[in-house]
């Protein structure tokens, strides 16, 4: 009985692609194999017939010779047609597992670039109104010496004998069949008997290249500025990876920044606190004035709306606290001593009036004695 065309078992034309070519395979082979039909004889054979024509049609040199010759020119290579199908059911998931994980099913693998991360440390004023900064980072580009093939000028990369040039080996797992990179070739199906002087036959080097990174106005520590494709190079033609900025806001000596709101310790003198007045205070924009009310303690907190820092996210502004410090006098002359006595003296027999804070301390000194 005359053996049906390889091109018919699987239903595909003679111009079929290798992809064309898997993907009928793949649905013969799950439809026809014996362990999902057991109750019916006949489908081991239709699933022996289609694992047949895909190892042919699947490699290019029994293809060409099927194609000049039939099945004449194939029969000897086939050792008599008696292929097994004792492979089976795990090559099927096999070759999913090859699609999911982006195997090529022969040849170099692709791969997408590495992501990488930049550390960018800003000024508080910078983070606060934004800014744009240069940045210098190392990467790894083609070796121009080799083109990026690894090996020695005159030379040229040979087919890995571990994987035949697949660039991954099948590891049996039980019932299933998994791939995995090949580790003499790290993937890429060739071997390198002669590498690159300048590359050391990585194919890539190191160099740096400086980018201009907009900072938007109000990032804070721990957020993260996104680079798309700035990363490091794909291989086999993927694409390249990310590039993440870090932001790291430095200390700054007046102003401490919680969320969106900033706050500042403002000295005042004894006097001023006494009497009330309006005094200077700072702010990341400028300075503005502040009206402090008589009679201000110290740790007594005025809050500057709007001088605070604008969200990043919301586009809401925060506030500026500002928290009243008393200092007290130093290095007084004998009059100014003099002077505070006279006053203090004016205080006998007041005190509660004039310092509550004091006379409530005092007495609860006292209950707590008795």
């Amino acid at each position: 009985m005359a053996k049906r065309e390889f091109y018919e078992i699987l239903g595909i034309s003679r111009t079929a692609t290798e992809a064309e070519i898997k993907k009928a395979y793949r649905r013969m082979a799950m439809k026809y194999h014996p362990d999902r039909n057991s109750d019916d004889a006949g489908t081991e054979e239709k699933f022996k017939e289609a694992k047949e024509a895909y190892e042919i049609l699947s490699d290019p040199q029994k293809r060409a010779a099927y194609d000049q010759f039939g099945h004449a020119g194939v029969d000897q290579s086939m050792g008599g047609g008696s292929h097994s199908a004792a492979g089976g059911f795990s090559d099927v998931f096999g070759d999913v597992f090859n699609d999911i994980f982006g195997a090529s099913g022969g040849g170099r693998q692709s791969y997408r670039g590495a992501d990488l991360r930049y550390h960018l440390e800003l000024s508080l004023e910078d983070a606060v109104a934004g800014t744009t900064v240069k940045i210098r980072i190392p990467i790894h580009i083609e070796c121009k010496t080799c083109d990026g093939s690894g090996a020695k000028s005159g030379t040229q990369p040979v087919t890995c004998t571990t994987c035949g040039g697949h660039g991954q080996v099948r590891m049996q797992q039980g019932f299933f069949s998994v791939q995995q990179p090949c580790p003499h070739c790290g993937g890429t199906g060739k071997m390198i008997k002669s590498p690159c002087g300048d590359c050391g036959g990585e194919g890539q080097i190191q160099e740096h290249k400086t980018l201009s990174v907009k900072v938007p106005a109000g990032v804070d520590t721990g957020d993260r500025i996104r680079l798309s494709g700035e990363g490091e190079p794909g291989q086999g033609g993927a694409g390249s990876g990310d590039l993440y900025v870090e932001v790291q806001v430095q200390h700054h000596d007046v102003f401490t920044r919680e969320d969106n709101n900033l706050s500042c310790d403002v000295p005042v003198s004894f006097t001023s606190a006494a009497l009330g007045g309006d005094i200077e205070v700072p702010t990341l924009s400028g300075k503005a004035s502040l009206k402090v009310q008589e009679g201000t303690q110290t740790g007594q907190q005025f809050r500057l709306r709007g001088k605070g820092v604008k969200s990043v996210r919301s586009g809401v502004t925060g506030d500026l606290v500002c928290r009243v410090i008393i200092e007290t006098p130093v290095k007084l002359s004998k009059k100014q001593k003099k002077l505070l006595e006279e006053f203090d003296k004016t205080l006998a027999g007041s005190r509660s009036k004039h310092s509550p804070k004091h006379s409530s301390w005092v007495d609860g000194v006292k209950k707590f004695f008795d």
